[in-house]
């Protein structure tokens, strides 16, 4: 009996010992799963690093990239778009004015009343209308036509009286957010369409890449769809959203000088001197200004923070090697980017267990949400701005959006930091665009003494609701700037460009300017 014991004692001091040994086996590999996870987040953090010395030569290379945009036709990765808008609103536009913000599956028809400085902006009213499918990949007839009846609908509820002057024409600001090559404040060239929109008769089918490339008018194509069911409207500007941010901001600030949107996508418009435009041919208009759409999104630099998630992407997006800059910053990608690092790391350090979330392999799922077309990357941000102690609204993102579940706490703050990561270098990029904006207007640092205010206006979901992303980038931009110069920097929210603002621009540009009301 007693060898038996001993027999049984020593078998199970075996099994306790084998047991031990692979938990131990456990435990060493998890930590070497965890320090492989750790390893890929802190080399792509190295890969993001915005240090004060590269974002300032991010700055002069936007400066540099602006100059030569200017001088010539295709010198720049950046566009440098003369607008022809001359003459910013000022406060002191009165009466009705129309807009029509075309951008998307939906376009909205709005009518603002201006009462000039003392009154400013009287009644705004605005409809919403949706486009039918068949019409978005049918003929450019068709679809204005729909777009003309749908506003002649909406001026048939003109209160009594508001048209003051009956034998005048109604004058509208008209949004286009598709690529055009403008040719005066009211006329430009459809160069494609995007957003699910093919409508080959209006497509410009020549040159696409020359100034004066002949193709359809998208304001005649309006104007002549209005004009075949009689309704009495002229088109006195054509603008995209960015020109009417900078229109809006202006109207209330007669200090702003520039107009950046930081949404879906990204762009930034700003008021250069028309002298200072070599590839400007025409007469210098009077009030000495030109209003230019940068189409800063397309800008590239080999100072860009650029990772091999970022080039990945790049590679298998819609417009490979285009749009580089946007595809940092904006949020249409930044959850992108998210995404590829959490691949990486549940692919070499298994870190969701043995198997790859299905979820996980699905491009841009962060980025989807029951949000409003201009708002971010919602699920990123709402995981980056938890506060809660056991980040428990982490938690319920990666069930909901990912299925992943049973997260521990320390997984949950890998996945804020890397959010953290992602967003601080598309807001530190962001501010050293602004600053690359700044210098080249000559706002960058004080004269003599002068302490001339100079307001940027900012519009967009990221800019709106992603907190510490706007925290940051204004941050940065001071960081960049100095303390003394910032001080003369503001930053400013200006809503809904690509409504009123195509409305004040209307204003602005009237051809009735100058011509006392009787």
């Amino acid at each position: 009996m007693g060898k038996v014991a001993v027999g049984a004692a020593v078998g199970c001091a075996a099994a306790v010992c084998a047991a031990a040994a692979l938990v131990v086996h456990h435990r060493m590999k998890s930590s070497g799963k965890w320090a492989q996870a750790q390893s890929i987040l802190k080399d792509f953090e190295e890969k993001c690093g915005t240090p004060i010395s590269k974002l300032k030569q991010v700055a002069d290379a936007m400066n540099v990239e602006m100059h030569a945009g200017l001088a010539s036709e295709g010198g720049s990765k950046l566009k440098m778009i003369i607008s022809y808008v001359d003459n910013l609103p000022t406060g002191d536009e009165k009466g009705l004015f129309y807009a029509l913000d075309l951008g998307g599956t939906n376009f909205r028809v709005l009518r603002v009343h201006l009462g000039g400085k003392e009154h400013r902006v009287v009644k705004q009213e605005f409809e919403e209308v949706s486009i039918p499918p068949h019409l978005m990949t049918g003929s450019s007839d068709a679809l204005f036509d729909y777009i003309a009846e749908a506003l002649a609908k909406f001026v048939a509820t003109e209160s009594e009286g508001l048209h003051f002057s009956p034998e005048r024409q109604r004058e509208l600001g008209f949004t286009f957010s598709f690529p055009v090559r403008q040719t005066s404040i009211s006329s430009g060239t459809l160069i494609k369409w995007t957003k699910g929109f093919s409508i080959e008769d209006a497509v410009n089918s020549s040159n696409l890449y020359s100034y004066f490339a002949v193709g359809q008018d998208v304001v005649g194509e309006l104007t002549k769809a209005m004009e075949r069911i009689g309704l009495d409207m002229r088109v006195t500007a054509l603008v995209n959203d960015t020109i009417g941010t900078l229109a809006g901001g202006r109207y209330n600030n007669p200090d702003v000088v520039a107009a950046v949107i930081l949404g879906t996508g990204t762009n930034a418009a700003y008021v250069e001197r028309a002298h200072a435009i070599p590839k400007w041919h025409g007469l210098l208009p009077k009030s000495g200004d030109m209003v230019i759409n940068m189409e800063w999104g397309n800008f590239r630099s080999s100072h860009l923070p650029i990772s091999e998630y970022d080039e990945a992407l790049d590679i298998e997006s819609l417009n490979p090697g285009e749009q580089i800059f946007e595809k940092l910053i904006s949020g249409m990608y930044l959850g992108e980017v998210v995404r590829r690092v959490l691949y990486k790391m549940a692919d070499e350090a298994a870190f969701f267990g043995d198997t790859i979330p299905e979820k996980l392999k699905i491009p841009f799922i962060l980025r989807h949400g029951k949000m409003r077309k201009t708002f971010l990357t919602p699920h990123m941000s709402a995981m980056h701005q938890d506060t809660s102690p056991d980040l428990k609204i982490v938690a319920t993102k990666l069930k909901d959006i990912l299925e992943i579940s049973n997260t521990s706490l320390k997984m949950r703050k890998v996945i804020v930091e890397l959010c953290d990561i992602v967003a601080t270098r598309g807001a530190r990029l962001s501010a050293a665009g602004i600053a690359g904006i700044l210098k080249k207007i000559g706002r960058d640092t004080l004269k003599d003494g002068e302490k001339q205010k100079s307001v940027v206006s900012l519009d967009g979901g990221l800019y709106e609701h992603y907190t510490k992303f706007r925290t940051c980038m204004e941050n940065t931009l001071t960081e960049l700037l100095g303390e003394e110069v910032s001080e003369n920097i503001i930053i400013e929210h200006s809503n809904d460009g690509s409504g009123i603002g195509a409305a004040l621009l209307a204003a602005s540009h009237s051809q009735y300017i100058g011509i006392d009301e009787s």
